[in-house]
């Protein structure tokens, strides 16, 4: 029986589900007890803050002896948001129906302040590259991953080496409390070119670099310049060497594009003297005067969230704009190279003109550049720079970093329901455009958070600040937890919509809280093998396993402390379990998939159709014979 006044996620209620393109007919109906005497029903849209509609909906029939359908279409005229509701005129008064977390609805009398659902309407020419879809990412921060013996020429001398790849990573402040990232291991592109073979093994398509580019920190997002790659990490040359050798393995590389500030260390802003360039922090008449926003030259200036070694960039100056994104710009210089595209840093502190001239030099170079942005929050609704940001709807990004899904992720494991959970990715997969969704980066873990089995295993840190953290290790019993919960989170994060995106070290059981203890050298000869073993599995799972590419994600209801899911392509079908508990669980299958066996994970199927999920474990079954 259906339970629901409104689910814009069930298709009796909305039809088509999802974001749609101009002029798509959607239905929309709702389902009223006949015993609140409704005599109408209005559909109310606003146009992002802006009311269009409150226009009639017509009775459609009974639902049962107890319930009424109300209905009508509704057709969005141009790319955008649309936010609709329904009111109720019945014989207690008017209703207001509101969107609940999952995308049911909830019923006000006031109807003041409550949430409308969201319909995202997106360009009818929207295209994604394809070459992406179905595949594996690999996030390195490059002076981390692997150091080759290849001799550095030109490397500043005021950088501080390691002398061995099993150091401890630099945290302690100097004597003014400033921190420098001036501590280098030596990682460099030919060491990344040495280990394609083991990426390949993981099942890696796409290998996403941190920052490459002439930078004085071993972050390197403070750009120096963005025509050099710098010298510690090898040669224009090395660069094309490792964008060549990859693709012979079917691994395209993408970069990071640093564009909403500069180095104060730089070329262009030469606050240090330490280049031959007449910089804006040295003369008005610099020709990268412009390109900063200075309160009172010299010394005040915008910085990035107040750090004065990273200066804004006005992205929309004209000099900038053809620097970046002109003909003979670094997007395109660097993208004609073969680059498979561009991550980019805070794209929520990027404007849209910026934005737009970005994609559209990177496709001019090749139309399958995929650009994708990093925005932490649901991309689709976004506001910064004072207005509704349109990433997605087709002119700008092609898809995002897709932290919903990580929190979704580690908040279940953590203790979060399995409603909660399902309730998190459909809201995702409702508001996106499918295009998007296929490809969005699904992390557990970045440069910018902690490690994902420090998160699952350890200690939260409170805010408590690096002494405490450099001095955390797991314990062998949190460890072993750890481990076991990182083959749950891994196991939904290689099945949810989108692409799973490793961040290096991960999957060899790396652990560590914030920057700089979760940028630490990969652990060669220190790794977990029976972890990358289950991580190369999963990524044999991408390769076989149809329904993983573009399926429609399609959650099943389940105890709170189990997560279940199919994916669905047509025919094709895979289903995903876990089981966070510390008990087993049983879990009553569709009868599609009787008489199957897991794939992946642990756990049988019985005769009657019944999943037996030991505590802390998952099982993944898959409609083809092919694992």
């Amino acid at each position: 029986m259906n339970p629901y006044l409104f689910h814009s996620q069930k298709e009796e209620h909305r039809f088509p589900i999802g974001a749609v393109t101009p002029h798509t007919a959607v239905l929309l109906r709702v389902r009223v007890p006949r015993e609140w005497g409704c005599r109408a029903c209005h559909l109310i849209v606003h146009q992002d803050t802006k009311p269009i509609v409150h226009g009639d909906m017509f009775w459609s029939g009974m639902d049962g002896e107890c319930h009424e359908w109300w209905q009508c279409h509704f057709e969005p005229s141009e790319e955008g948001l649309y936010f609709y509701t329904f009111e109720l005129h019945t014989d207690s008064g008017i209703k207001t129906l509101y969107r609940m977390a999952d995308g049911s609805a909830g019923l006000s009398d006031t109807g003041l302040n409550a949430p409308f659902w969201q319909m995202t309407c997106y360009a009818a020419d929207f295209k994604t590259p394809d070459w992406l879809a179905g595949g594996v990412m690999y996030q390195i921060f490059p002076d981390r991953f692997a150091r080759s013996s290849q001799p550095k020429g030109g490397v500043p001398q005021d950088r501080w080496m390691h002398d061995s790849w099993e150091d401890g990573v630099n945290w302690q402040p100097d004597d003014q409390g400033r921190y420098h990232n001036n501590d280098y291991f030596g990682g460099d592109l030919q060491g990344i070119e040495e280990h394609l073979d083991y990426l390949k093994s993981l099942g890696v398509t796409c290998l996403y670099l941190n920052p490459i580019f002439e930078a004085h920190s071993n972050h390197r997002y403070n750009t120096a310049c963005y025509r050099r790659v710098d010298p510690l990490l090898g040669t224009e040359e090395d660069l094309r060497s490792l964008i060549d050798s990859a693709a012979v393995l079917g691994i395209r590389v993408i970069l990071d594009g640093v564009f909403s500030h500069t180095g104060s260390d730089s070329e262009y802003f030469n606050r240090e003297g330490r280049y031959d360039t007449l910089g804006a922090y040295q003369s008005p008449s610099s020709p990268y005067y412009n390109w900063f926003q200075f309160r009172h030259w010299p010394h005040e200036y915008a910085s990035w969230w107040g750090f004065d070694t990273l200066p804004e960039v006005v992205e929309t100056d004209p000099a900038f704009m053809e620097y970046i994104n002109g003909k003979d710009g670094v997007v395109r210089h660097w993208t004609r190279m073969g680059l498979g595209g561009w991550r980019l840093d805070v794209a929520d502190e990027l404007p849209d003109g910026f934005l737009d001239a970005l994609r559209i030099a990177a496709k001019a170079e090749d139309p399958e550049a995929i650009v994708l942005g990093e925005v932490w929050e649901d991309a689709s609704n976004k506001h910064s720079y004072g207005h509704r940001r349109r990433y997605l709807l087709g002119r700008q990004l092609d898809s995002v970093m897709n932290y919903p899904f990580a929190d979704a992720v580690l908040g279940f494991l953590r203790g979060g329901t399995s409603g909660w959970f399902s309730a998190a990715v459909s809201t995702i997969v409702e508001h996106y455009p499918p295009q998007v969704t296929r490809l969005l980066m699904n992390h557990i873990g970045t440069h910018d958070t902690e490690r994902a089995l420090t998160v699952l295993a350890g200690e939260p840190a409170y805010g408590r600040g690096r002494p405490w953290q450099a001095a955390q290790v797991l314990s062998p019993e949190q460890r072993d937890r750890g481990l076991r919960l990182m083959r749950l989170a891994s196991a939904l994060q290689f099945c949810l919509p989108g692409v799973p995106c490793i961040y290096y070290g991960d999957e060899a059981g790396a652990e560590g809280y914030r920057d700089p203890f979760n940028r630490a050298p990969y652990p060669w000869g220190r790794a977990d093998h029976d972890l990358i073993a289950w991580y190369r599995q999963l990524g044999k799972l991408r390769r076989v396993a149809k329904a993983l590419p573009e399926g429609d994600f399609v959650p099943m209801h389940t105890a709170h402390e189990v997560v279940c899911f199919e994916r669905r392509d047509g025919e094709k079908r895979v289903l995903c379990a876990v089981n966070r508990g510390d008990h087993a669980q049983d879990i009553a299958l569709p009868i599609c998939w009787h008489g199957f066996t897991v794939n992946l994970g642990g756990g049988i199927v019985d005769v009657d159709g019944v999943l037996h999920l030991p505590p802390l474990d998952c099982a993944i079954l898959i409609d083809n014979d092919d694992y």
